[in-house]
């Protein structure tokens, strides 16, 4: 079995994969994860005891502890998906952006070069450096437009895309340039269980059990691609094992839907899975003034990873959002210790001064 070094395997998305790939023995991790705010290792309990997963706190900019691990545990693969992700805080403050996804992208990158020069020959014939990026990168869709492609020219809007589309070139730039062999993955919204609840869908969730508000950007016309994390890990593998070098694959979800109608949505599996009488939840929905830069639409073409790896979501949206809220109704206790008071905190912050439009 194949040895990982995940990095940032106890967020929302490494944590599922990190999950998946031991029940069906991908392979064996080492999971380097800082622990920030939407870090849980709560998230990879079942897997105490489990002689094949090791745990690391640490940063992934800090390359003498990843050039440690590295020649500690000699991984057949780096998988990346460490990264402050969150648009809405990206505004408030970029330069945590830049140093965790540029900088600590880049430091992760020298210390797999070196760590490369050093295996045998046959050893990096097997090394893949595989990083793991959004569809944000690409900028926005109009509604009339074509999804988006590998070729699709980079035009990120916000901090956190632009940081991404930075990392993204580095990781393309160590491949022709030092002959790194990297793996890129472009994917679209992600959502499922264990997600930090400061994204639109767990925080619909938990605001509507809890009666509260359910703020909606805009007009709440805004189009996401919605990818069931499930499918993304999948995917993630696949790419691994057989992708092409030097490569980038987008992973969609075939899900284009606008906010307000996730929201909806959301509201009538509620409505039928933890009603309270005479009270539709999606009375809860507020209109509050939008974010800048707010792109329009994304969506993403997944005929390469399809045509060249077999690839396609096995879950409709319909289905994976019942199978979402219901985690969360079934994961109280998880939902109670995310909910700190630095996520407090955040709402206030980000809603707080939004008056209803």
């Amino acid at each position: 079995m194949l040895t990982a070094l995940v990095t940032g395997g106890a967020g929302f998305i490494g944590a599922n994969f990190i999950l998946l790939s031991r029940k069906n023995q991908w392979l064996n991790v080492i999971n380097l994860d800082k622990l920030t705010y939407a870090s849980n290792l709560e998230n990879l309990a079942e897997l105490q005891g489990d002689r094949n997963y090791h745990f690391v706190q640490g940063d992934i900019g800090n390359v003498e502890l990843v050039s440690y691990l590295l020649n500690k545990y000699q991984p057949d693969a780096i998988i990346n998906f460490a990264a402050e992700s969150h648009v809405d805080r990206s505004i408030f403050s970029p330069q945590i952006f830049i140093q965790t996804n540029v900088v600590g992208t880049f430091n992760l990158l020298e210390a797999a070069r070196f760590y490369l020069q050093k295996l045998s020959p046959q050893k990096q014939q097997k090394f893949r450096f595989l990083h793991v990026s959004t569809d944000e990168v690409y900028g926005s869709l109009q509604l009339h437009e074509s999804a988006f492609r590998e070729d699709t020219a980079y035009a990120p809007n916000s901090p956190y895309s632009a940081s991404k589309a930075a990392a993204d070139h580095f990781v393309r730039a160590y491949y022709h340039t030092y002959g790194l062999p990297t793996l890129t993955t472009n994917s679209s919204n992600n959502y499922g269980m264990r997600q930090f609840p400061e994204k639109l869908i767990p925080l619909t969730i938990l605001n509507a059990l809890d009666c509260k508000s359910l703020p909606i950007y805009g007009d709440g016309k805004n189009i996401r691609d919605w990818l069931y994390v499930i499918d993304h890990c999948e995917a993630i593998y696949l790419v691994l094992q057989n992708g092409k070098l030097g490569e980038n694959y987008n992973i969609g979800g075939l899900n284009e839907q606008t906010n307000l109608t996730v929201v909806k949505k959301i509201c009538a599996i509620i409505d039928e899975l933890a009603p309270k009488s005479n009270f539709c939840h999606s009375s809860l929905i507020t209109f509050v003034p939008d974010r800048p830069g707010h792109d329009r639409r994304y969506a993403i073409d997944c005929s390469k990873i399809r045509r060249d790896l077999g690839w396609h979501p096995q879950e409709n949206f319909d289905s994976g959002l019942r199978k979402t809220v219901q985690w969360y109704l079934d994961n109280s206790d998880w939902v109670n210790q995310v909910r700190s008071g630095a996520y407090v905190n955040w709402l206030q912050q980000n809603y707080g001064n939004r008056n209803a439009k």
